[in-house]
């Protein structure tokens, strides 16, 4: 059963409420103003930021005018819709980064005090309690059913935005990730770090190093030093989303100093970060050293300012800035914690490649001090040599190439290449070339030689960790002869030489060049074991070209080893005279770009020694032979103009053709060649190698060769397929100087 009275109150207090909207209505922006007056009381934060403050007075506005359509309408608390100005503050609010209470009291608050202006204007219009009473009971209660509904749709609205914007920084996260540190180039990885923040992260992204960190120089008092070279860091990428980085007052490349009390001196000495807003402040010193700058950056609108240090392996690096000014949210604690997140990933980078390039560095050099720097000028060739690095990724490798004086005028060609890069390449490369130096000086025949070096590569590999990797080489090792005009070699799972010989004469240079490869017996590489190396020997005419290279020169990751081989000798049959000109054609032709791998690279032109400067003599295994051969000897430097060596000369001659009669088998010969030194050579069929030794008081041989050591600059052996050769070096005298080879 219905009360009449009850329906006839309710009536009126529809009616009331009606009245009480419609009186209001004029006096929305009243309303609104007192609202925000009091919410900023209590939250001042809302005042502080001016997009948030405009976008609030409108959205309080709407609300004041959509709760007074329902008092008014009466269509109930459901069917009111939502102002898009409150989703739009709460979207807005999720950017700034305020919390989601805040909000939700704020907009508590600005309701409660709405209601409380309806309730008390509805008190100042009518003196019934009893309707005061009702119409207050229906305001809460519809008040609160809109308060709760719109609620809802705002937090919704918030979260909704505050997802995105985490699916973006997860999104920037990832992309840094895979953007920046893509190479071990300090340089360029820090231009990635800008390119990657600058899309939708920061207006202005620099990028700062310490100049001790890029000269590899740490600072032992650490930062609580003074010094200005302490402070000094050199800006190494910047990049804006304005062109030209109006923002910037530096250049890529120029050094500078914060003041010590600065904000990013205090970054670089803590190792934390630091957000500063500037936004209606006076901009610090360090930010707009000058009135002009101060008044260019205020035009920009700079707003907001993070300062990330550079922190990798317990080191600071360097600082990066981040710069917000077209951006109108300014940066937060999530947007600095991103930032952290994205330069903690860089500085590891950039650590990497800082460490890449000392080692590099540190591996070029050595390398470089073990390579012949300035090459011994021999009679025998005339030589020109070049030494390739690999691009900065790929690293410094072993690659080597030497030049080595030999006994009878002779000379070794060497070039090898150790399997790996960085420095333990580089020492590897310098024990095998001072192992090969060691055993060419024994005069051993090439593959000799390689079968020797293979055991030291294999002691090697027993010597070092499994850490270390597997010790491997290649080398070709090649003697040239020039009274024979003959070159022996043999290689060690190295690619085999080119010969480029020269034109007969009477024919045209130009058409009559041949270049070819010889078939050269390719052995193991080193390090093997168990299987032989083969020497083979071919003669060479006088002014050929052997040019001897690593793999490096004529492979690479996009070109075919035979194409490389075609280019080489395409670029030799047009060699000019000059072999240092003919480095640099090959070079060009061959690698047009920063190689992938090392290269070295040693042209050689051969030399004949003029058969004048060679005098021979077969001798009979009798010990009356040993005074035609010191006659011999005497009669051949009086035709060389070198009579004050003969006293020497005949010493030497009489001891080694004794003990070559005496110890040795026929047939036994005497050579002397004149070249940068006077050489005296006797060989026999013996292999037997005779030994300086200590003679007693009483015993009446064993002096001789004490003799010929102490006469000759150098002595030694040799062995050969058929024999030995025992020879002495003694130096010409100074108005001589050395004989080149050649007619």
């Amino acid at each position: 059963m219905a009360f009449p009275y009850i329906r006839t109150m309710g009536t009126e207090v529809d009616a009331f409420l009606g009245q009480l909207a419609r009186h209001l209505r004029p006096q929305v922006t009243k309303l609104s103003g007192l609202l925000l007056r009091r919410l900023n009381g209590e939250l001042p934060e809302l005042s502080e930021d001016a997009d948030i403050a405009a976008l609030a007075l409108e959205e309080t506005a709407q609300h004041v005018t959509t709760l007074l359509d329902l008092l008014e309408e009466r269509p109930g608390a459901g069917g009111a819709k939502v102002p898009p100005t409150a989703l739009d503050l709460g979207r807005l609010c999720a950017r700034r980064g305020t919390p989601l209470s805040r909000l939700l009291r704020a907009y508590r608050l600005g309701h409660l005090g709405l209601l409380e202006q309806v309730q008390a204007e509805a008190a100042r219009r009518t003196g019934d309690w009893h309707m005061i009473h009702l119409v207050s009971t229906r305001l809460v209660t519809l008040g609160f059913d809109y308060v709760d509904r719109s609620s809802e749709e705002v937090v919704a609205a918030y979260q909704e935005e505050r997802d995105r914007l985490l699916q973006g920084r997860f999104a920037l996260t990832d992309r840094a990730s895979k953007l920046v540190g893509t190479t071990l180039d300090i340089t360029r990885t820090a231009e990635e770090l800008t390119e990657v923040c600058t899309e939708d992260f920061a207006d202005l992204v620099a990028v700062d190093l310490l100049d001790s960190v890029l000269d590899a120089v740490l600072d032992e008092t650490g930062w609580g030093s003074d010094s200005p070279e302490a402070r000094t860091q050199r800006r190494v990428a910047q990049r804006s989303v304005l062109d030209g980085c109006p923002e910037s007052p530096l250049r890529v490349g120029e050094t500078h100093a914060y003041p010590a009390d600065s904000e990013p001196m205090r970054a670089l000495a803590t190792g934390r970060p630091v957000l500063k807003p500037l936004a209606g402040t006076e901009l610090p010193t360090w930010v707009a050293p000058s009135e002009s700058r101060a008044r260019v950056l205020r035009d920009l609108g700079l707003h907001s300012v993070l300062l990330v240090p550079l922190h990798a392996h317990g080191e600071i690096l360097g600082l990066v800035q981040f710069v917000r000014h077209r951006t109108s949210a300014p940066f937060d604690d999530d947007d600095l914690l991103l930032a952290q997140e994205i330069v903690s990933r860089a500085a590891v980078s950039i650590d990497h490649a800082r460490r890449y390039a000392q080692e590099r560095s540190t591996a070029l050099a050595l390398q470089q001090a073990l390579l012949p720097r300035n090459t011994v000028e021999q009679a025998a060739v005339e030589t020109a040599s070049r030494y390739l690095p690999a691009g900065s990724r790929a690293g410094v490798g072993g690659d080597w190439y030497d030049v080595v004086a030999l006994s009878g005028a002779r000379v070794a060609l060497v070039v090898g290449d150790v399997v790996g890069r960085g420095l333990h390449a580089a020492a590897t490369m310098g024990r095998l070339r001072t192992a090969v130096r060691a055993f060419a000086d024994i005069d051993l025949m090439p593959d000799e030689l390689l079968t020797r070096l293979d055991d030291v590569v294999i002691r090697m590999q027993r010597e070092e960790s499994p850490a270390e990797g597997e010790i491997s080489a290649t080398c070709l090792y090649a003697i040239y002869d020039p009274v024979s005009r003959r070159c022996s070699l043999a290689s060690a799972g190295h690619v085999p030489p080119t010969v480029l010989t020269p034109p007969a004469a009477g024919e045209a240079v130009r058409t009559s060049r041949v270049v070819e490869t010889p078939e050269v017996p390719i052995g193991p590489p080193l390090g093997l074991g168990g299987l032989p190396f083969e020497t083979i020997e071919f003669e060479l005419p006088e002014d050929s070209l052997l040019v001897l290279h690593t793999d490096g020169l004529i492979a690479g990751r996009t070109r075919d080893v035979d194409l490389g081989l075609s280019t080489l000798r395409d670029v030799l049959a047009s060699a000019p005279h000059s072999l240092e000109e003919t480095c640099d054609r090959l070079l060009a032709a061959l690698l047009p770009s920063r190689p992938a791998d090392d290269v070295a690279l040693l042209v050689t032109r051969t030399r004949a020694l003029d058969p004048d400067h060679v005098a021979t003599r077969d001798l009979p295994s009798d010990p009356a032979a040993v005074t035609g051969a010191r006659r011999f000897a005497s009669d051949v430097l009086r035709a060389w103009n070198l009579e004050e060596l003969s006293f020497t000369t005949e010493l030497i001659v009489s001891e080694l053709v004794t003990n070559a009669i005496r110890y040795g088998e026929p047939p036994v010969q005497l050579r002397l060649i004149l070249q940068s030194t006077l050489t005296c050579e006797v060989s026999d069929a013996s292999s037997t190698a005779p030994h300086l030794r200590r003679a007693r008081i009483l015993d009446e041989g064993g002096r001789g060769l004490l003799l010929v050591a102490q006469c000759a600059e150098r002595w030694g052996t040799r062995h050969g397929r058929e024999g030995k050769v025992i020879w002495a070096e003694q130096a010409l005298p100074a108005r001589r100087g050395s004989i080149t080879a050649g007619r």
